[in-house]
This record gives C-alpha cells, sequence and structure tokens, in this order.
C-alpha cells in the first residue's frame, strides 16, 4: 500500500485543544469559556502567553473582552485580555495603514493604557508588559530610552527567560522600527549568553535572522536576486549560529512533548537549519516536529508547506 503523502498541520493554536474551545466561543461571543480558560492557566507563563495572544487576536474583531470586563470589572485576567485585545487592535489599524504610515496615536494611547492598568491589577503577570513593550513600537518616534528600560525591569523580574517577551524588546530593536541590525544582534546574543542550558533564548539569534531578511527584501522591493539574499541564511556565521542554538536549547533541554508555547519558536529554529544546510540538526528537528507547522517563518521564503514537505523529503525524515 503507498505511503501516505505528509502534509504539515498549521493549526493556529499549535496543539492548544483548550484555547481552540475558548476561541470558538469568542466567535459566538461567550466570554466564560476564556474566564474559565485562563483561570486553569494561573502562573504558568508559557503558556498564559501563548494563550492571550492567541485570544486576543480572535477578540480584536468583537467585544468579548470589553463584555466580560462589563460583567467582572475588578478580574485581573478580564483586564490582562482586554489589554492584549487593544494591542492587536492597534496593530491591526497599523497593517491596514500600510508600513512606514503613521496612526492615530491616541489608539496606541489607549492600549498602553489599558497594558498599566492590567498591570497594576495583576502585578505578578508578565503579561502586559509584553503587551505594552509590543505596541510602544507603534509610536512614531518610539519611546523614551529610560521608560523602555523601565518597563523591560518590570517584565524581566516576573519572567527573566520569557522568549516572547525578549522578542518583543528584540522587534522594538530592529531597523524595521527603532533600533537597527546591530542593536538587534547585540540583545539577541546577550540574552542567549546569559540563557540556562535548555532555555530557548538563543532562538532569539534565529529571529533576527528573519527580521534582517524582511529588512533587506523589502529594501530591494521583493526582488531577492536584487540583494543577492541567497547568501543570507549559509554564511558560516549563520551556520555556527544555528548549532549553538541546537547545543544549547534543544540539546540541554528535559525530554518530555513540545508545549504549545514552543512550536513557533522551533519552527524558526528549524527553518534557519535548514536554509543553512546543516541537514543533521535540520533533520532532527523535523522529526522532533512531526506533523506541527507555524506558517511563519517559512511564508517569508516560499510555500510553508512546499518548503516543508521538500525539506522532509530530501533529508529523508519518515513520517
Amino acid at each position: 500500500m503507498a505511503r501516505d503523502r505528509f502534509s504539515p498541520d498549521f493549526d493556529p493554536d499549535c496543539g492548544d485543544e483548550a484555547l481552540t474551545s475558548a476561541r470558538h466561543d469568542i466567535v459566538i461571543g461567550r466570554w466564560q469559556g476564556v474566564r474559565d480558560l485562563l483561570r486553569v492557566t494561573g502562573a504558568d507563563w508559557l503558556a498564559r502567553g501563548h494563550r492571550v495572544r492567541l485570544l486576543a487576536q480572535a477578540c480584536a474583531s468583537s467585544s468579548t473582552a470589553e463584555s466580560w470586563v462589563a460583567a467582572e470589572p475588578r478580574s485581573a485576567d478580564a483586564l490582562v485580555l482586554r489589554a492584549a485585545t487593544e494591542t492587536a487592535r492597534a496593530f491591526n489599524v497599523a497593517i491596514a495603514a500600510g508600513r512606514g504610515v503613521p496612526i492615530d496615536q491616541q489608539r496606541i494611547d489607549t492600549a498602553v493604557m489599558a497594558c498599566l492598568q492590567a498591570a497594576e491589577e495583576f502585578q505578578d503577570d508578565p503579561t502586559p508588559w509584553i503587551s505594552l513593550i509590543s505596541v510602544a513600537r507603534l509610536y512614531a518616534a518610539g519611546v523614551r530610552r529610560q521608560e523602555l528600560a523601565r518597563w523591560w525591569d518590570e517584565l524581566h523580574g516576573r519572567d527573566p527567560y520569557s522568549v516572547e517577551g525578549h522578542l518583543q524588546v528584540l522587534h522594538y530593536y530592529s531597523s524595521r522600527w527603532h533600533g537597527s541590525h546591530g542593536l538587534m544582534y547585540d540583545f539577541a546574543r546577550d540574552a542567549a549568553g546569559v540563557a540556562p542550558p535548555g532555555c530557548g533564548l538563543p532562538v532569539l539569534v534565529q529571529y533576527a535572522r528573519v527580521e534582517e531578511y524582511r529588512y533587506a527584501l523589502y529594501a530591494a522591493h521583493g526582488s531577492q536576486s536584487a540583494v543577492g539574499l541567497g547568501q543570507h541564511w549559509g554564511h558560516d556565521g549563520a551556520v555556527s549560529d544555528v548549532r549553538r542554538t541546537w547545543q544549547r536549547w534543544i540539546m540541554g533541554r528535559e525530554q518530555g512533548d513540545l508545549r504549545p508555547g514552543e512550536l513557533r519558536d522551533l519552527n524558526y529554529l528549524t527553518h534557519a537549519a535548514c536554509q543553512a544546510g546543516v541537514q543533521d540538526v535540520a533533520a532532527a528537528l523535523l522529526r522532533m516536529l512531526g506533523p506541527r507547522a507555524t506558517r511563519t517563518p517559512w511564508s517569508y521564503t516560499g510555500n510553508p508547506e512546499q518548503q516543508i514537505v521538500r525539506w522532509r523529503k530530501e533529508l529523508r525524515v519518515r513520517a
């Protein structure tokens, strides 16, 4: 019998079935399932960050978060979700406006105030600080260095090894926003350098390489050949970075199931290993992923499904 053709599973919730159920509730305007989900998530910051980010994207086009806050105005979880939702809405406006087009500052201010209110209500939670640092980059001139540093200290003090939190600072420091390639890479390497074995922070270097690629591609008006981007992924430094992240994160990681909040990070490392031609690492990572996949960063270099299928075939990774 012929072997079934491999097909990646681009589940937007990354296999988090409880999250999928709660997001379905949002579609029909119910907030009770969201409340129950965040209540049981508790202080699992990895799961909480993953769930709040995706719940906020679902809430951005509805009034579900506001309905929950109206019903339970002192609920810290409700305020945290509303803050993330306002952040998602601000980004939706920015995306619709187009790159480089400033948006109404009041929209950003609204998100910032929601984040600060949530942080005050749930003082242990790093999630509002992640939302705050994220939305800060929408200000046309960014925010004062001292202010960003203060927000970062608040986040770092609550969850010092948060990949998502570090990622928002990395975006802020990127050339696309308020920094430079050098500043972005320095931040990524500094964070990776202090990460304990098994911590995912070394993958920030792979996120930085994707950021640099996107910036160069935009500058070349979408023409990859115009800037020689073929060498972007496979030079000696990129190869060394892949092996370093593999050693420090994956080889130091405790054996166990891949968590939904780690899936996007692992796709970034897998994409980097494939692009860099680090075949032993790429094959091991593809086996580790199995059918689970995220569309980014694969979508930046072509059709995600076609690329994953092709790499699995070339590296003889069996389903």
